[in-house]
């Protein structure tokens, strides 16, 4: 697929809850639900929404090694263009939750 332009922010994760472990892919900025959930993806599930700041909690950074599988299925399927972070930008994700709210 070809590559998107737009340059996607997301932070890799190895999330851990009730005994299942792996890595998820964050995009921290794209608020998805009135509730102030962000967009997420992983392997087994695909794309959903998450609560971001829980899941932080139950969770560490992936290493480049860890999330490289997951990263080039989501440029290959979708055509991503990733700017990868390690913590959310508060000011662009409230920019995106007030966006959310005000369209509801």
């Amino acid at each position: 697929m070809k590559k998107d332009s737009y340059k996607t922010d997301v932070i890799f994760r190895v999330v851990s809850i009730n005994g299942i472990t792996e890595v998820t892919a964050f995009l921290p900025h794209e608020v998805d639900s009135f509730e102030g959930h962000v967009n997420c993806y992983a392997h087994c599930g695909q794309h959903g929404t998450a609560d971001y700041h829980y899941c932080v909690s139950k969770s560490r950074l992936a290493t480049k090694d860890e999330y490289k599988d997951l990263k080039k299925e989501m440029e290959n399927l979708f055509g991503y263009n990733f700017r990868i972070l390690k913590k959310q930008n508060r000011k662009k994700y409230l920019k995106s939750y007030y966006k959310v709210r005000s369209s509801k």
